[in-house]
C-alpha cells in the first residue's frame, strides 16, 4: 500500500478493536469503579405490552446511513454512509415511565414540573411476590414486607419499589391481567412514612382493570393524587436482581421533560455500591 495507508489501516484496526472491547466491558459487566448499574426499564418496541387504551409505540427509521448520505449530499464526495434517523411515535404511559400528578389532579403540573430532585435517591425494595394475580395490596402487606428488612425501616424521601414480578410476564399477554396492585390505604401508608416516589415492576399501579370494576374501586391508588402530592413510576423490571439487603442503594428515576405530558418515560436505574 502506498503512502504511509497501510500503517494508517493497521492503526484504525486497533482503535476500533480498543473501542468494541472497551465498550463491551462496560455493556456486558455494567460495573465501573466498584459501582453495579442495573437496569430497571423496559425496552420500547413495536408491538409490546400496553395499557388498555393507550397509543402503542411506533418506531420507524426514515432513512438509512446510505440515504442520508444521499439527500444531504455526503455521497457526491465520496461518503456514502453516514447516520441514519428514526421517527418515533408513542403514548406517554409505554413501558417504564413516572405519572405526573397533573396526571389525575387537573389544576396540578404535567410532566414537565416532575420535581427531578425526588427522583434520584436511596432507594428499598419491598418484597410482595406472595401476591397473586388481582390481588390488593395492603398496608399490612407493606409492613410484613419492611419487617424482613432487618431493622430497616423507609424514611423521608426513599424511592419505594414494590416487587411483584409481573414484569416477569411482560412478553405475554397476560401481563395485561397478573398483578397484584396497590389500594388507596396502602398509598397513604407509604406517602404518612415521607416518600413521594414508588414505583411498580407492574403495568398498572392499581389493580387490573377487571378486578377494579368488579370491586367497583376504580384507579384509587392512583386518584390519591387529587389529595396529595405523589409520584408512581409504574413497567418497572428487574427489581429481583437487586441483591441484599434490599436497601441502601442509590435509585435514579430521571424523566423526559415532556411539556403538557401527563406521564415521562425514564431510564430507571438502580446504583450499587460493590
Amino acid at each position: 500500500m502506498a503512502g504511509g495507508s497501510g500503517s494508517e489501516f493497521v492503526l484504525k484496526e486497533v482503535n476500533d478493536f480498543a473501542r468494541r472491547y472497551v465498550f463491551l466491558q462496560i455493556s456486558n459487566k455494567r460495573e465501573l469503579m466498584g459501582v453495579k448499574l442495573i437496569d430497571l426499564s423496559m425496552e420500547v418496541y413495536k408491538g409490546m405490552m400496553t395499557y388498555p387504551n393507550v397509543a402503542k409505540p411506533v418506531i420507524v427509521e426514515m432513512e438509512t446511513h446510505r440515504e442520508m448520505a444521499v439527500s444531504i449530499g455526503a455521497a457526491e464526495y465520496g461518503i456514502d454512509e453516514i447516520t441514519n434517523h428514526c421517527m418515533i411515535v408513542t403514548g406517554d404511559h409505554i413501558g417504564t415511565h413516572i405519572d405526573s400528578w397533573g396526571h389525575v389532579k387537573p389544576d396540578a403540573p404535567r410532566a414537565e414540573g416532575i420535581p427531578i430532585e425526588l427522583c434520584y435517591g436511596d432507594g428499598v425494595v419491598l418484597d410482595l411476590t406472595h401476591k397473586k394475580p388481582g390481588d390488593e395490596i395492603t398496608p399490612l402487606d407493606l409492613v410484613e414486607a419492611e419487617n424482613k428488612l432487618n431493622g430497616y425501616r423507609i424514611k423521608q424521601l426513599d424511592i419505594v419499589l414494590l416487587r411483584t414480578d409481573a414484569a416477569k410476564l411482560r412478553f405475554e399477554k397476560r401481563y395485561l391481567t397478573d398483578h397484584p396492585g396497590m389500594t388507596k390505604e396502602s398509598v397513604h401508608y407509604i406517602l404518612d412514612r415521607g416518600v413521594k416516589v414508588m414505583g411498580i415492576d407492574a403495568i398498572g399501579f392499581d389493580p387490573p382493570v377487571a378486578r377494579m370494576f368488579e370491586r367497583k374501586k376504580f384507579w384509587e391508588a392512583h386518584r390519591v393524587m387529587r389529595e396529595r402530592e405523589y409520584y408512581h413510576l409504574e413497567n418497572m423490571c428487574n427489581l429481583h436482581e437487586i441483591p441484599p439487603p434490599y436497601h441502601s442503594f442509590t435509585v435514579s428515576v430521571l424523566p423526559i421533560k415532556w411539556r403538557g405530558a401527563s406521564a415521562a418515560p425514564v431510564r430507571a436505574v438502580a446504583i450499587i455500591q460493590q
